[in-house]
């Protein structure tokens, strides 16, 4: 890919050879942040930028806060891999995706700087309001691949993002002392939330049974909304946080 001007002017271009045409839109409609799970940010751009890496991503934010944009806008970027949101099975075409430098949870998973998630939110602030993408649709790589991929992590700050003006968020239900319901349990409220999981916009069947498919959402929705504690336990924590979520919505997650 040849050079190209830089749709967020505070970036610096490093054109990545792996992208494509967006495929059913012309503009994106949502936001996906990834940390690269890489020990170095210079390992993860030149990785990004592989040929042989097929993966890519529009922006990687370093921890120095610099932005280096490799795929424009209105190319797919390969970042999100096998996904879904609200029936969407092809978030590649409709996001821009957001690689945010931190080495994960195999390899020192550490708290984002303060500088980082400054350019973080500029950056996301910037996409949004040129393709006028909706709070609840700023949204975790574990959101859209529960159980495959686990970041940005539960260390992430959505709430500072929110505070900002950025992506969807509520403070979470304090945790009580309730029992949670266990794996395998089947009742009404086990299919109360996961219609809800459903209706915000997870990839996820309405059975009543608590099976290991849903424990693996209610995880990926913890470790985004209730990070507190990450376990895939229905609490009432848990089934509160998840209907002011749906009360707070301003737009329908289906695609």
């Amino acid at each position: 890919m040849s050079a190209f001007r830089a749709d967020f002017a505070a970036a610096t271009v490093r054109p990545s050879p792996n992208f494509g045409e967006r495929r059913g839109c012309d503009r994106p409609s949502f936001i996906i942040l990834h940390y690269t799970g890489m020990i170095t940010g210079q390992a993860a751009e030149d990785w990004l930028c592989a040929p042989e890496s097929e993966v890519s991503s529009h922006y990687l934010v370093h921890e120095d806060g610099c932005v280096v944009q490799m795929v424009r806008e209105a190319d797919r970027a390969w970042h999100a891999g096998r996904s879904v949101w609200g029936g969407n099975a092809d978030i590649n075409s409709h996001s821009v995706g957001i690689e945010i430098v931190n080495p994960g949870h195999f390899l020192g998973y550490r708290p984002f700087p303060d500088c980082q998630i400054r350019s973080v939110i500029a950056l996301c602030r910037d996409i949004a309001t040129r393709s006028v993408i909706a709070p609840e649709r700023v949204l975790a790589h574990s959101d859209v691949a529960p159980g495959r991929k686990i970041d940005p992590g539960e260390l992430f700050p959505w709430a500072v993002l929110h505070a900002a003006g950025i992506g969807h968020f509520v403070q979470p239900e304090p945790l009580a002392d309730d029992c949670p319901l266990a794996l395998g349990s089947s009742s009404p409220q086990v299919a109360e939330v996961q219609q809800m999981l459903a209706d915000y916009g997870y990839g996820l069947a309405v059975s009543g049974v608590l099976d290991e498919t849903t424990r693996i959402v209610v995880e990926a929705f913890q470790r985004h909304f209730r990070p507190v504690r990450v376990d895939g336990l229905i609490d009432h924590s848990t089934r509160s946080t998840i209907k002011q979520l749906l009360r707070g919505c301003t737009s329908t997650a289906r695609a």
